[in-house]
């Protein structure tokens, strides 16, 4: 340790953090055996889950446009508008609230003037991010990498201020990068996105196996290889394929066309399927009744389905949100917070109204007692 380094030792005290492990490899990726599935990786499963499985997004989109249309508690209109506007032509708060079940990080790059004061928050994609460890392990700094193009952006500028604010959700097994809900749901969305694509064949295939060609030969002996072929490209010109479902056939002698149907057994890949949206709705932390899947009696009706949604879901994901933008903005905004304002959303009017009568019932609390109970601030003396 140098002079200067002991020198102000003397003053802080002994540096007390410990190390962290530093890995370079990919924080989703895990050892593969012969029996393992292959390593996760990150924009492939995006594509299978958002893009092709309608279970997956309606979820994602469910959980990030309540969070972004959320109203918040009055506070500093400055930090407000930062909140509340735009980044990339997306709320701030719907695109963060979608990185995180997704990816599991979020990265908010804190744009500032001339001045030094923060005039956007812009999402940054958590993909291209990585982290920047200094020799303890903490990280020192974040680069961010598209293409060929390589940035590194300090964790702080030159007045102490933050650059990026890093939320993350938890990883027990990783000391810089969070695990997303996609990680844990990309096996029940390949069920269900198999499934979907069977049905599809099926509907092909007159929605039915259609059934077998068996050729009665008799004394004459079986098809020449030839004769095969022939048969074989044939049915699949004429026969296969929707446009050509209910068509007639028109058998030479000797061939008999055999019926085929599914057994009771060959149909459980759509109990799967059902069994298979459900877990993605578990994943993502959405009541499957809202996503409009069958056979799920949990909730007596869509209103409560809604408000366990809020209660387990909507809530502590923003509140984490907000929690990090306010510790994060501490510097420019430090008496100010950031919270949902309970009162103004819909699914809670009951659980909120209960509260109120309670509250406004205890006739041995004080009108500031009540107040704070209430989530209001006490009011001031005059």
């Amino acid at each position: 340790m140098s002079f200067l380094k002991s020198f102000a030792a003397a003053f802080k005290g002994a540096e007390t953090r410990v190390p962290l492990a530093r890995s370079f490899t990919s924080p989703w990726a895990f050892a593969s055996s012969a029996a393992a599935p292959s390593p996760f990786e990150y924009a492939g499963a995006v594509r299978r889950a958002y893009l092709d499985n309608p279970v997956a997004q309606r979820a994602v989109r469910l959980v990030s446009e309540g969070i972004g249309g959320a109203p918040l508690m009055p506070t500093d209109p400055k930090l407000a508008a930062l909140v509340t506007d735009t980044t990339a032509g997306q709320s701030l708060l719907e695109t963060l609230a979608s990185q995180l079940l997704l990816h599991g990080n979020a990265w908010v790059q804190v744009m500032k003037d001339a001045r030094g004061l923060p005039v956007e928050l812009f999402a940054l994609r958590p993909e291209r991010m990585s982290v920047v460890a200094g020799p303890d392990g903490w990280p020192s700094a974040f680069a961010y990498r598209v293409g060929e193009q390589a940035l590194t952006i300090p964790l702080l500028d030159e007045d102490a201020s933050p650059n990026l604010i890093h939320i993350k959700a938890y990883h027990p097994a990783d000391d810089h990068y969070g695990a997303g809900c996609l990680a844990a749901a990309d096996q029940a969305i390949a069920t269900h996105n198999a499934a979907a694509q069977w049905n599809r064949m099926l509907l092909e295939n007159a929605a039915r196996p259609s059934g077998a060609l068996v050729y009665e030969a008799g004394d004459a002996g079986g098809l020449s290889n030839e004769q095969f072929d022939r048969l074989k490209a044939e049915l699949a010109q004429a026969y296969a394929g929707g446009n050509n479902a209910g068509r007639p056939m028109l058998l030479e002698g000797g061939l008999k066309w055999q019926s085929l149907s599914l057994s009771p057994a060959d149909m459980d890949f759509a109990t799967l399927k059902a069994a298979a949206a459900r877990d993605i709705a578990l994943a993502f932390g959405v009541p499957p009744m809202l996503l409009g899947l069958p056979g799920d009696a949990t909730y007596a009706n869509y209103r409560e389905a809604n408000r366990a949604l809020w209660r387990l879901t909507l809530l502590p994901l923003a509140a984490k949100i907000l929690a990090a933008l306010s510790e994060g903005l501490a510097a420019w905004f430090p008496d100010a917070a950031l919270a949902i304002d309970l009162d103004r959303v819909p699914a809670l009017a009951e659980d909120r109204e209960r509260l109120w009568s309670q509250v406004s019932a205890a006739t041995f609390l004080s009108d500031d007692e009540k107040r704070v109970l209430l989530g209001l601030s006490a009011q001031e003396n005059t």
